[in-house]
């Protein structure tokens, strides 16, 4: 599995301890950026995750910027980006089985590391069910 990352400079600190962690998991994380806490827009990562994501360079993405709302809102505007705002290990898990995600976010100023890391490592070991899942994500798709 390969994993990329990014953040917005709200997201910065929390994405390199998730880089850190999920590299020591010998994980294969491809890190999109920011590279530092200096100030840039959270559209620009959301997008640039959503082309990587789209273009199949990564099997999951994982968005950061300070609260997770704004660059969930950006990815989300691509028609086959599911960026699922992850805030516990039961919607870890749901984001998973019912929704299929191919993105998790995660608020950097509002998430303890240690929670993040059971919500990716809950995510990570669930499936997805598939069946009327799947018939809803069609939906999801094809509705204007």
């Amino acid at each position: 599995m390969k994993i990329a990352i990014a953040s917005d400079h709200g997201g910065f600190d929390l994405k390199e301890k998730i880089l850190t962690y999920l590299k020591a998991q010998n994980i294969s994380v491809d890190d999109l950026g920011t590279h530092s806490t200096d100030s840039v827009d959270y559209p620009d990562y959301a997008h640039k995750m959503a082309h990587y994501i789209l273009n199949k360079k990564a099997d999951l993405g994982i968005l950061i910027c300070g609260t997770g709302v704004g660059i969930s809102i950006a990815a989300n505007r691509h028609k086959g980006i599911r960026a699922a705002l992850i805030y516990n290990n039961f919607v870890a898990e749901m984001a998973k089985k019912h929704n299929n995600a191919n993105i998790l976010v995660f608020g950097g100023r509002t998430m303890p590391f240690e929670d993040v890391i059971s919500y990716i490592n809950t995510f990570l070991n669930t499936s997805f069910e598939g069946g009327r899942h799947q018939t809803r994500l069609n939906k999801i798709e094809t509705e204007e």
